[in-house]
């Protein structure tokens, strides 16, 4: 089997591939890398450009007419950046998204995998796929925004989409082929591991939240699961969404249980044996309680249950930080 991944020197889109070649499935792989690492892509079958040219789109398939399914893993997905930036990413996150899938059409590729993001849903708990919307962030909108032309889409062409809606990815491909590229993240773990290498004190901000120890809840999952529910997408797509029935499908992942804050620095402490420091905050603009996610669907359409523990994510997040510099060639 042969699928395309679009983004695919990026975090997500090259872990993907990692485990595609692991599970005897080729990635050939499209990236413009603007984010994306070419380091990604070694050994790799790799087309540099953007997702909306259509003749690259052509050439791709020219060269390989067998692809059964794309991986559209391309986006540009900072939270901030999107705020000062919303016409770029609407561009990069809607007018491109929907030029590739003209392409794909167009060359008959009908079957596609969408990384989608739980940005699009409000704070809660359990969240199932069939909550109400509430994107808070330009980036969060085009998310769902895409989404909502991709239904629409598959009720008047052949496409047929299953949207894998992430929560928040940890960890890295467990042999260190690829990992987190962005050198500042801005998530709770990748500031955590920050302060710690620099021992400095990680900020708590906000304690008084209605969760079960006051500070704010996420959840988080190990990338190599991510990864798994891709390659488990591919290989059940025409079951799960057959050409005779509806033709898209939302599908959570996650770990399913949420973490809070608090209980994140214990895991971390648990990984390293050693006490974090940490101090409380108060909470910042546009701050919530969080949320956590139902993904019965996920194990019932898929198949699919995480194998990896928040302690395993840690681990190989540290991991990856103490040795990305061995692989990415300006650090």
């Amino acid at each position: 089997m042969k699928v395309l991944i679009t983004g695919g020197a990026g975090f997500i889109g090259s872990t993907v591939a990692s485990a595609c070649l692991d599970e005897g499935i080729e990635p050939v792989l499209l990236d413009d890398l603007s984010t994306g690492r070419p380091e990604f892509a070694t050994g790799r079958t790799l087309y540099q450009g953007d997702i909306s040219d259509g003749a690259l789109i052509d050439r791709v398939f020219h060269d390989h007419p067998d692809i059964h399914a794309t991986i559209n893993c391309a986006a540009r997905i900072v939270v901030p950046e999107s705020v000062a930036d919303p016409l770029g990413y609407y561009d990069a996150n809607v007018t491109k998204g929907l030029a590739l899938v003209g392409h794909l059409l167009r060359n008959g590729c009908h079957r596609l995998v969408f990384s989608g993001s739980a940005s699009i849903y409000d704070s809660g708990q359990a969240i199932t796929e069939d909550a109400p919307l509430k994107p808070l962030s330009p980036y969060a909108r085009t998310k769902a925004v895409f989404e909502g032309a991709l239904e629409d889409i598959t009720g008047g062409t052949p496409l047929r989409v299953i949207t894998l809606r992430y929560f928040n990815p940890i960890g890295a491909d467990p042999k260190l082929r690829t990992g987190l590229q962005v050198t500042k993240p801005t998530h709770a773990l990748g500031v955590m591991i920050d302060r710690y290498r620099a021992g400095e004190s990680f900020p708590v901000t906000g304690t008084d939240w209605p969760t079960r120890d006051g500070s704010g809840i996420r959840d988080y999952v190990h990338v190599w699961d991510l990864a798994a529910a891709h390659i488990a997408a591919v290989r059940r797509f025409d079951t799960v969404v057959p050409e005779a029935g509806p033709r898209y499908l939302p599908v959570n992942l996650g770990s399913g249980n949420g973490t809070t804050v608090f209980e994140l620095i214990k895991a971390f402490e648990d990984v390293t044996g050693k006490p974090l420091a940490h101090h409380l905050t108060g909470a910042r603009p546009g701050d919530n309680a969080g949320a956590y996610p139902a993904i019965d669907r996920a194990r019932d359409v898929l198949g699919w249950t995480p194998a990896h523990t928040l302690q395993d994510g840690i681990a190989a997040a540290l991991a990856w930080n103490k040795a990305r510099h061995t692989i990415l060639k300006d650090e």
